[in-house]
């Protein structure tokens, strides 16, 4: 890797940290980095899910705040995290690169229609449990934790947007605030790459290098994203969610 190459890198994880940390979708900014530098795809691949976890840890350290009084949250959803994204290290390994290549775009454009009528789809929910004399479930039951199982069988394949498609779940499937919703989001991406990580050491090959650069500027990122995400009203959040998922569905339709 020459200089230009690794400022290049580093770069990337900077801005993947960052975009993960808000929204997530930074595999698509150091993921292409990582290939023009000469990695093969597998390598590029597993050297970027054990890079962006320091971006992920310092996501949610940013989010500290809004993650109090959400351990049984994080528990719940964390072990439901671990498995998919245990499964989908495995899938990398056997199933051929193309496997996802069809169905990764539909299903972030499905999760963008979620979180644009997440705000009208809960207040329907809301009225309609109102009526029945029910509650909502505060860790999302078990519809949430399945459907967090099958992102993350996805996030632990390559988990380009899996930002995206937890915020739509989770936002539809929980009756809390945007930004907390978000800090819970952090914690899992560090689940799921962290997961997807460990199980790549004892398997596939690593090119260190890179793995170092986007860890020290995931990590940066994180710390950048915090500032920026925790800010934003929850509009504008949901606006800067949608745009990002729009440009990820656009740069792998184009790949």
């Amino acid at each position: 890797m020459t200089v230009w190459e690794a400022l290049a890198v580093f770069a990337a994880g900077i801005g993947a940290g960052g975009i993960n940390t808000v929204v997530g979708s930074g595999t698509l900014i150091t993921f292409p980095v990582l290939l023009a530098t000469g990695l093969p795809p597998v390598t590029a691949n597993v050297s970027n899910s054990l890079g962006i976890v320091p971006g992920s840890v310092s996501g949610a350290i940013g989010y500290r705040r809004e993650l109090r009084g959400q351990g049984r949250r994080v528990l719940r959803l964390g072990a439901a995290a671990f498995l998919g994204a245990l499964a989908g290290a495995i899938l990398l390994i056997t199933l051929p690169s193309s496997a996802f290549d069809m169905i990764v775009p539909l299903l972030i454009a499905l999760a963008l229609v979620l979180v644009i009528l997440q705000p009208y789809l809960s207040r329907a929910v809301q009225r309609r449990r109102e009526r029945n004399g029910s509650t909502a479930h505060p860790h999302g039951g078990l519809p949430l934790q399945g459907g967090m199982l099958v992102a993350s069988v996805y996030g632990g394949y390559f988990g380009a947007a899996q930002g995206v498609i937890y915020l739509a779940l989770m936002g539809l499937l929980i009756h809390d605030d945007l930004q907390r919703i978000n800090a819970v989001k952090n914690v899992l991406g560090a689940v799921v790459n962290g997961t997807a990580a460990v199980f790549f050491l004892f398997v596939a090959e690593f090119d260190w290098t890179a793995v170092l650069l986007i860890a020290v500027g995931s990590a940066l990122g994180g710390q950048l994203g915090a500032r920026v995400g925790r800010k934003l009203a929850p509009g504008v959040l949901r606006a800067v969610i949608v745009v990002v998922g729009a440009a990820a569905i656009v740069q792998l339709l184009l790949r």
